[in-house]
């Protein structure tokens, strides 16, 4: 049985998911450049982790990478998106 708290917050997490979207999308707008290719070392810099730990996220499922040959690598929006949605963002 659906109650009235449910239903309200369901409405505010809609909300909240639709503004997140919205400023990411704003801020994915502004980048000269949204396809800029990331490395794993790159990641690992701006998460403040270690290349190892870098490389375990990469092969992890939800993670949006792209294989170019042996080498994987990740685009900013991607990135970005990915990093929003694990903040609880989106």
């Amino acid at each position: 049985m659906i109650n009235k708290e449910t239903v309200i917050q369901e409405i505010n997490n809609n909300e909240e998911n639709s503004l997140n979207e919205k400023i990411v999308m704003n801020y994915i707008d502004k980048l000269k450049n949204p396809f800029v290719i990331l490395s794993v070392s790159d990641i690992s810099k701006d998460l403040h982790i270690g290349i190892n730990q870098a490389y375990e996220l990469f092969k992890q499922n939800d993670f949006p990478t792209i294989n170019i040959g042996r080498r994987k690598v990740v685009t900013l929006a991607a990135y970005l998106l990915w990093k929003m949605s694990k903040k609880g963002g989106i």
